[in-house]
């Protein structure tokens, strides 16, 4: 256990050892954060010139992604990384922590931030510019990779309540009715999702007597079964809102149509994970018994959410809402890999994730562009768009294939490893839900792809005749739009193509959620043991 003595200084360590606790090196753990933080502000700056928001946005997301991939290669190389803040020693200081999962999962949404920022210019109007899109896009990503990285539970929700300010601007961001409406219903329950954890958080600490993560995970085994019981519940319940899972999901497909389609695409890709990502590293890393107790109530809402989210696609004629609907169906099979509770499904799941986070954006941002050259978000009036803008067809069917889980592409490997820790488990209904998953999301996705590229017209009588509301992409919407959208597709079927190293790190971060050791070292170095 660490010392009484709460400081460095206090202890008069030699230097090596307070170098040791945190490597020159390491302080990578806090640039993607330091520099969104950074190019928020200095945006808020630049408000009144407009043509370098996107481009000062671009550079400083672009360097975040390069920081990610330094902090992925070295998180392979030496393990977790740790560093905490003004040389207080853990677990009294705020820490940042870097293991596989918060390195995948902040790499992934660096990459798919980026892909928005470039199509933003397309649909961006003066309104938005002069009310701050590029500085809120920077600051949810600031809040996103600060969820990511950090090691302290308190700072887990702090870093929520950064995403939830900045979501709620950008989702408003416009002034529409419908983005009102759709605001209301995305901010009170998230604000009832907030509020539950901040409670959960104060209940764990009366239990605990600490906030930092690996602290947690060392003293939660002699916690009584009773307050960890409840504690676990509480968590669970405000991830799942937050992550928009079965019985409280109905808020994401009424809220994410209502803003522009780069806000979109990035609320779908990223936010929700944010949800599951907390609900693995609280009840698989931190409080594994608690997941143990709740895994009948974990299988009965990644079930439900995984059949009703295809379901709920399926009753649909707006594109967007049925993305949405698409969007809770990944987060049902998230929550199988927590069912799981296994190193196939915990590392399933975090592939599943990076997935997720790349496929979802692309198909929010496809699903822009047929809007833009239809018209319309209904898809009974976008019949003929493949006679107009073939490769954008060619885009949607990839999006579909890698959303059903079908071979070559990038969302097989994660079906796969989480099939195959169900059958390892004897865990038919999960396996059975997946499978049922897969073939439901085709159906559904290759309903929309009917609808609005195989289909020559519109619905109805006239479903026969051409098509005489589209019209083209302007050149850009092609530079802008299309090609970072195309970019992001090769990505992925790359990705799927070659996914060994990605399925070697999905197996290293499971390891570490479950065997947590060296992530309790990491944090822990250099701390004098008594």
């Amino acid at each position: 256990m660490a010392t009484a003595a709460t400081s460095y200084d206090a202890l008069n360590l030699p230097p090596a050892m307070i170098e040791g606790a945190t490597a020159p090196a390491d302080w990578i753990v806090v640039w993607p954060v330091a520099l969104a933080l950074f190019g928020a502000g200095l945006l808020v700056m630049l408000r009144n010139q407009r043509p370098l928001q996107s481009v000062f946005a671009g550079l400083i997301v672009l360097a975040i992604i390069v920081s990610n991939v330094y902090l992925l290669l070295r998180v392979f190389e030496a393990g977790p990384l740790a560093m905490t803040m003004g040389k207080w020693l853990p677990p009294f200081g705020i820490t940042f922590v870097a293991d596989m999962t918060g390195a995948l999962f902040a790499l992934s949404a660096s990459v798919a931030a980026f892909i928005v920022v470039i199509f933003a210019k397309v649909e961006l109007d003066g309104r938005e510019y002069r009310f701050g899109f590029y500085p809120l896009l920077l600051l949810l990503l600031c809040g996103v990779s600060g969820s990511f990285l950090t090691g302290d539970i308190f700072n887990l929700y702090v870093w929520f309540e950064v995403m939830l300010i900045a979501s709620f601007g950008l989702l408003i961001l416009g002034g529409r009715r419908i983005q009102i409406d759709g605001a209301v219903k995305y901010g009170f329950l998230n604000f009832l999702a907030t509020a539950l954890f901040l409670i959960a958080i104060a209940y764990l600490y009366g239990i605990t007597g600490t906030l930092n993560m690996a602290d947690i995970a060392r003293k939660s085994a002699e916690a009584p079964v009773g307050p960890l019981l409840t504690a676990s519940g509480l968590f669970l319940f405000a991830f799942g809102v937050k992550a928009a899972a079965f019985p409280a999901n109905a808020w994401l497909p009424a809220a994410y149509h209502t803003p522009a389609v780069a806000v979109s695409a990035l609320f779908g890709g990223l936010l929700t994970k944010v949800g599951a990502y907390a609900a693995y590293r609280v009840l698989v890393l931190m409080l594994p018994a608690g997941r143990d107790m709740l895994e009948p109530v974990i299988l009965a809402v990644a079930v439900a959410t995984m059949i009703l989210g295809p379901l709920g696609a399926l009753a649909q004629t707006n594109l967007r809402r049925a993305i949405g609907f698409l969007v809770i169906g990944g987060i049902g099979v998230l929550f199988a890999g927590l069912t799981l509770g296994t190193q196939h499904g915990i590392g399933g799941g975090v592939i599943y994730a990076v997935h997720s986070i790349l496929t979802l954006t692309a198909f929010y941002l496809v699903g822009g562009l047929v809007e833009r050259m239809s018209g319309t978000q209904d898809i009974r009036y976008m019949g003929g768009i493949y006679t107009v803008n073939a490769p954008l067809s060619i885009l949607f069917i990839i999006l579909v294939f890698a959303m059903a889980g079908l071979p070559p592409f990038l969302g097989l490997w994660p079906k796969i490893l989480l099939v195959e820790g169900g059958v390892r488990a004897g865990d038919w209904v999960i396996v059975t839900t997946l499978l049922l998953n897969s073939l439901l999301t085709l159906i559904a996705a290759s309903r929309l792809w009917a609808h609005i590229f195989w289909r020559n017209g519109h619905e109805g009588a006239r479903s026969e005749q051409p098509n005489d509301t589209l019209r083209r992409l302007t050149s850009d919407e092609v530079g802008l739009g299309l090609a970072p959208t195309i970019a992001l597709v090769a990505l992925i079927v790359v990705l799927g193509f070659f996914p060994n190293w990605l399925i070697e790190a999905g197996g290293v971060a499971a390891i570490d959620l479950l065997e947590p050791e060296r992530y309790i070292s990491a944090v822990f170095a250099g701390v004098p043991q008594s």
